[in-house]
């Protein structure tokens, strides 16, 4: 029996015969054998009509309260839904996020999910019942109080479910086809996209695509989840994001040289503002300064520049790009803090956009090195966990070689941040290509794909092992590891 997770959302069910429709659905996938969860959204606009409504009664709402109220939607339309089963023959349990067992952080508004503790799902499951949860929501660790995922999260939270039921696969029901290499309302031209890997739907949904949340992506990513995303007026086929290295593969074997430059589509972002800070002073960690209380509000950045010095003063410029939503909070904690940063002026633009061309194509080759380790900050870690990182740090750089530019980008968990964030070591080849004629943009390009690098690297760790350049490790089929690895370290 198939397990799936379907993921409706807010227009998907935005009246009584919607919700019926959305019913009938369901029903026949159960009917075809499979076990079905069903994660939904608030109906239509309730969740901005209750944010409205909040806003009449209190200027500034209390975050607690605020979820309190949000909250409500989801589960009014998870138990209409169930109604809408029953009156189908199709029995239907609905739990709230809570009683879903969804684990979040503390932060209201903005929590993020710690853990799932499923016993009541997979016990009505067995039970014969279709489940429905109500998305965007759980309940805090700490404090035991109603938490909200942050708007559209209700995707995360399906994604979430798939992996700790271990669901065959992630639909995720919307008012669009599937993901497009434009948005088709103003490119009548674009493509709908039949699958697209990880990584690119990261950069899509980075960019500004709003067919699904971002850190429902990183969520799939991480936990192998494959998602569809489809319509839920029509039987169209959609979109698969999963790990797309078989037809990476395929396309390798049917281009050898792989000199090309992949590019899946073009995404707009009307949604950000633009903070410049001028007049910071130039010196060692000043920028640190100004991002990490940024960070203290909460709130994530997207672009950044910094102008070069003037040398007449000592000062510098910096701006970043962040959510238009954030505005307000980022530029009060920034000038609150005007004194001890140090900067003359601060200025603040809404009327920007942003336009990303998303795929391979823009990106350095790379190559990441995970950490096995349990723990996620290096400076935890034993000496032998650590030393098999740079063992196999050493080994790609002697595969890479000398004569090609390299940076290295290590990523792990912060201080003072609960999520966790695997260390993992990104080298970044600096290699690419001018694009346009007679590379005119000044745009760079990737021609290199995934398995066009690892076919480049991976004789060259055979060779460097054969002559002792690197340490004892296993290689290519050797590796007991998930396909894309180039290379292991074991402890012994």
């Amino acid at each position: 029996m198939t397990r799936i997770i379907q993921k409706f959302g807010g227009s998907s069910v935005a009246d009584a015969a919607s919700i019926k429709c959305v019913a009938r659905r369901i029903a026949a996938s159960r009917q075809a054998g499979n076990e079905i969860v069903v994660v939904i959204s608030a109906m239509g606009d309730t969740t901005d009509d209750l944010m409205d409504l909040a806003l009449e009664v209190s200027p500034q709402p209390a975050p607690r309260e605020l979820d309190m109220l949000l909250t409500t939607g989801e589960r009014q339309s998870a138990a209409l839904l169930a109604m809408a089963l029953s009156d189908l023959g199709v029995p239907a349990r609905s739990y709230t996020g809570s009683q879903a067992g969804v684990i979040t952080t503390a932060a209201h508004g903005n929590a993020h999910i710690i853990d799932i503790t499923p016993g009541r799902i997979v016990s009505s499951l067995a039970g014969g019942n279709v489940v429905i949860v109500a998305g965007f929501q759980g309940v805090s660790q700490t404090t035991k109080d109603v938490t909200t995922l942050g708007r559209g999260a209700s995707d995360t939270t399906a994604v979430a479910l798939a992996s700790a039921l271990g669901a065959d696969f992630c639909e995720i029901y919307t008012d669009v086809d599937g993901i497009f290499t434009a948005d088709p309302r103003i490119v009548p031209g674009a493509r709908g996209i039949p699958s697209i890997s990880y990584e690119e739907m990261l950069e899509t949904a980075a960019s500004g695509a709003k067919v699904l949340h971002l850190r429902c992506v990183e969520y799939a990513r991480r936990e192998d989840v494959r998602v569809h995303v489809r319509s839920s007026f029509s039987d169209k086929p959609g979109t698969w994001v999963m790990d797309v290295s078989d037809s990476e593969e395929e396309r390798e074997a049917s281009m050898p040289d792989m000199e090309e430059a992949i590019i899946s589509g073009v995404c707009h972002d009307r949604s950000e503002a633009k903070i410049t800070i001028a007049g910071i002073p130039d010196s060692i960690g000043r920028a640190a300064k100004i991002f990490e209380i940024v960070a203290r509000a909460d709130i994530n950045i997207d672009m950044i520049v910094q102008n070069a010095s003037r040398v007449m003063n000592g000062r510098t410029d910096l701006s970043f790009t962040l959510p238009m939503t954030d505005g307000r909070r980022a530029t009060e904690a920034i000038r609150a803090a005007q004194a001890e940063i140090g900067f003359e002026q601060l200025l603040y633009d809404d009327q920007i956009g942003k336009v990303s061309a998303v795929g391979f194509g823009h990106r350095y080759p790379s190559v990441e090195i995970w950490s096995t380790s349990a723990l996620d900050q290096p400076w935890r870690m034993t000496h032998e966990e650590i030393g098999a990182v740079a063992d196999l740090l050493h080994a790609m750089h002697v595969a890479v070689g000398p004569h090609v530019p390299c940076n290295e980008e290590w990523h792990h968990r912060p201080v003072g941040v609960g999520v966790p964030v695997p260390w993992r070591v990104n080298l970044k080849l600096r290699v690419s290509t001018l694009a346009g004629f007679e590379g005119g943009t000044k745009i760079y390009v990737n021609t290199i794909s995934p398995a066009a690098l690892a076919a480049r690297l991976l004789p060259e760790l055979f060779r460097a092992r054969s002559a002792g350049r690197i340490a004892p490790m296993d290689l290519g089929e050797e590796c007991e590891v998930p396909r894309g690895v180039l290379a292991c370290t074991r402890m012994r």
